[in-house]
């Protein structure tokens, strides 16, 4: 899929690609740092439709649901023929106990027999963690085990 990536002098970058409809999707970045959802019309590739400042907080937030389905599904795909093992998304609130805290602090793997296979941040994949990973409010674990070890995983990042 091809993204057009079109200066804006004075504005910033808009960078935007064509969906099956037709219409156009993107995002102008502002110089000032703003960030733009768009689309555009179905008839003037360069006319808005809806335009909808979102703040960076909001711009990571829907990054983050619109790539880690992908990527849970992926990894469903993948393991379709293990039977018994289970890719789930799992989030660090503002309460979890874990928030700020190292991945290493969990013992995830000890106590439940789970591995965080990823965490998606910011609309950025961190594959692999390491126990030196620090946790944020805002990310979406990706993890894979039984049914019964990632209920308990749920459980830990929410209440310790």
């Amino acid at each position: 899929m091809n993204v057009d990536v079109t200066a804006l002098p004075g504005i910033g970058v808009r960078k935007d690609f064509e969906v099956r409809s037709g219409r156009r999707v993107g995002v102008v970045a502002h110089r000032n740092g703003d960030i733009d959802l768009i689309i555009s019309k179905l008839d003037d590739p360069d006319a808005c439709v809806a335009q909808i400042r979102l703040t960076t907080d909001e711009a990571s937030v829907l990054v983050n649901l619109l790539g880690a389905p992908q990527l849970v599904a992926k990894l469903k795909d993948d393991q379709r023929d293990l039977p018994g093992i289970t890719t789930r998304q799992l989030g660090i609130g503002n309460e979890s106990p874990y928030n700020g805290r190292a991945l290493g602090e969990t013992e995830m793997r000890t106590r439940t027999k789970v591995s965080i296979v990823a965490v998606m941040r910011a609309g950025q994949l961190h594959p692999s963690p390491g126990p030196d990973f620090l946790f944020t409010e805002g990310d979406l674990l990706v993890v894979v085990g039984t049914p019964e070890g990632l209920d308990a995983a749920a459980r830990i990042l929410s209440h310790g």
